[in-house]
């Protein structure tokens, strides 16, 4: 049965903040992936890539995510952790998955440390490059998505319990 809430969304879309807000307002656990993987890993996120690379933070991500057997919570994930297909499977069997989508100028305006920020990406892409590849992967594992420019992370947060069907176990 679906008893979690997750986020997905690019960095910088809310998704750490807007998932605590849930959390409290819905009385449920919070779980945040990159802190996780930094906890197991005991290095940053911007460590593993600069030591491993991208590719290497992805697979992380991935089997932190597959080894997540929770209920009762909100999930807040990395960025990249719609590039795993498995990833996504699991935590789809887990949860309702909303994606918090915030345009590219909004997202850009947000990160300012985009270099150090700890962002799975190929070297020489650009973060439009990375925005423009990562939106579809979102559409297409989001059960349901929030359209978040103009709004605060309250904002968001009632949006998606709004959203969340009266069948949901509470």
């Amino acid at each position: 049965m679906k008893t979690n809430l997750t986020l997905i969304g690019m960095p910088g879309a809310g998704k750490s903040t807007v998932g605590i807000i849930l959390a409290k307002n819905l009385s449920l656990g919070f779980i945040d992936t990159d802190v996780l993987i930094q906890i197991n890993q005991q290095q940053s996120l911007q460590h593993i890539i600069d030591t491993s690379g991208h590719l290497a933070l992805r697979a992380i991500e991935e089997a932190e995510i597959c080894r997540l057997n929770l209920t009762r919570h909100v999930i807040a994930t990395g960025g990249s952790a719609a590039y795993s297909l498995r990833a996504m499977t699991h935590l789809q069997g887990l949860s309702l998955i909303f994606f918090l989508e915030v345009s590219f100028a909004e997202i850009e305006r947000r990160i300012r440390n985009f270099a150090s920020r700890g962002i799975a990406k190929a070297k020489h892409q650009t973060f439009r490059e990375l925005f423009d590849e990562r939106q579809v992967l979102y559409k297409r594992h989001a059960g349901l998505t929030i359209a978040c420019d103009g709004l605060d992370q309250e904002e968001v947060a009632q949006a998606i319990i709004r959203l969340i069907p009266s069948s949901w176990p509470l």
